[in-house]
């Protein structure tokens, strides 16, 4: 008799990619439409979850008008959006203005492909995995569909023919840009690990153990970088309402706004589902639950409940992060990626390539090695951000005096820049430069 344990050792072998050979073409097509009502439907449960829980975090309801409990909000409000009169900009450029959101939200739905749900399960007669499709570099395919996502950002910006709106699109995609870089190297040791880029055989590596034990370090820094990669609080910078009025999408409407709306979430989605791939065992049941009757609960359709439990508890931590950080300065966003990430990533996939070489160490370890320099990485890199930070606020960036300075000295009047003062005013007389009132002004204005 074969045993459960002997059945997921048959479904999907060590360290190679999933089979598709037993699939036919309508298959695929349903595997194709199930993925993407998935996506949507769990875009209008983040929503209503989210202001429903901000709302209780904020002492106050959220929706619960529009169906029971408002379960309904979401659906209502995109009905809405869809319907509502779309403006077009007289200075847009109309064909790349209809085209941007239609990039963005078909990026985010495409790079859900190699994303697996399960095992191998019979459909019909045919053993198929619950997975659309997976390639030796499925997770390199992520990030570079992820690059072409930005397109529609920056393409939305410039085509607006609008000053914040491109202001919005140039700070999204050098933000994006420049995270991509850090959430790429923070993967890097899950490949050394895994030995290859395919996601099934990333899942199928963490029969023993999770990846987020050995590469902590490597979780954490892709954490961070999950929300820099979609925008979201603290890190929506690119839609800073007190100084862009809204971003990139500041001159969109109706069913192109409600686009933009639904990549952001399905990123969300997006980003979760990839974290749980590659750091908590993808659909694989936590422990103790795996060794009940021998790994039964890691064979047909008990998978796909493990793997939505895991998305959605990195879903609650963004609407949990959302709800109580305030949101950070620019500059201090972007020093954060290019001086603390991406070095720390980058020595960090130095230190587990040689420990990994390293003979005659144990299993065990090595985790206690990749372990301690992950502490020890993290806090070493606080140390140098708070260093560089006191040494900022002592030596100006950009060559400016410190001091106090006068906001009208070229003629019109500009904000003080860090470790500057404004000259205090002592009446009209007090301003000088281009700026200043002259006496001929003075005169009209008593007349």
């Amino acid at each position: 008799m074969i045993t459960a344990g002997q059945l997921v050792a048959a479904t999907t072998a060590p360290g190679r990619a999933a089979s598709f050979a037993d699939e036919t073409w309508w298959l695929v097509l349903a595997k194709a439409l199930a993925i993407f009502v998935f996506l949507v439907v769990t875009t209008l449960i983040v929503i209503w979850a989210e202001r429903r829980i901000i709302g209780r975090m904020q002492q106050r309801p959220g929706p619960n008008r529009t169906g029971p409990f408002g379960l309904l909000q979401s659906l209502a409000d995109g009905v809405k959006l869809a319907l509502k009169e779309d403006l077009i900009p007289k200075a847009a450029d109309k064909v790349v203005y209809i085209l941007a959101p239609a990039i963005a939200a078909a990026c985010c739905f495409v790079a859900f492909a190699i994303i697996p749900f399960g095992p191998a399960v019979s459909v019909f007669g045919h053993r198929t995995p619950l997975q659309l499709t997976d390639v030796p570099v499925a997770v390199l395919f992520v990030l570079s569909v992820a690059s072409v996502g930005v397109y529609g950002i920056l393409l939305a910006g410039w085509s607006s023919g609008s000053t914040y709106p491109l202001l919005g699109g140039l700070r999204s995609s050098a933000q994006i840009v420049s995270y991509e870089i850090a959430m790429g190297l923070s993967l890097v040791p899950v490949f050394l690990y895994a030995g290859s880029m395919s996601t099934s055989a990333i899942v199928d590596a963490q029969r023993s153990q999770w990846f987020v034990i050995p590469a902590i370090f490597s979780f954490v820094v892709y954490v961070v970088t999950m929300f820099g990669e979609t925008n979201r609080l603290p890190f929506d910078l690119a839609e800073g309402e007190g100084e862009l009025t809204g971003g990139f999408h500041t001159e969109y409407s109706s069913l192109k706004f409600a686009l933009f709306f639904l990549a952001e979430y399905v990123n969300m989605v997006t980003v979760s589902a990839l974290a749980t791939t590659m750091f908590f065992g993808g659909w694989r049941a936590p422990w103790p639950l795996s060794s009940i009757d021998d790994g039964v609960l890691n064979t047909g359709w008990w998978p796909v409940l493990w793997f939505v439990v895991k998305l959605w508890l990195f879903l609650f931590f963004f609407i949990w992060v959302r709800g109580s950080l305030p949101r950070v300065r620019y500059d201090q966003f972007m020093r954060f990626g290019w001086k603390f990430l991406i070095p720390a990533s980058l020595l960090w996939i130095v230190a587990v390539a040689t420990i990994r070489a390293l003979p005659d160490v144990t299993s065990s370890g090595r985790t206690k090695l990749f372990v301690a320099i992950g502490v020890l990485a993290v806090v070493g890199g606080a140390i140098a951000w708070v260093i560089d930070s006191r040494t900022e606020r002592r030596e100006p960036e950009g060559g400016w005096e410190l001091g106090e300075v006068d906001p009208f000295a070229g003629g019109h009047p500009v904000p003080p820049l860090p470790g500057q003062q404004l000259i205090r005013s002592r009446g009209p007389r007090a301003l000088t430069g281009a700026g200043a009132p002259t006496d001929d002004v003075e005169a009209q204005s008593r007349d």
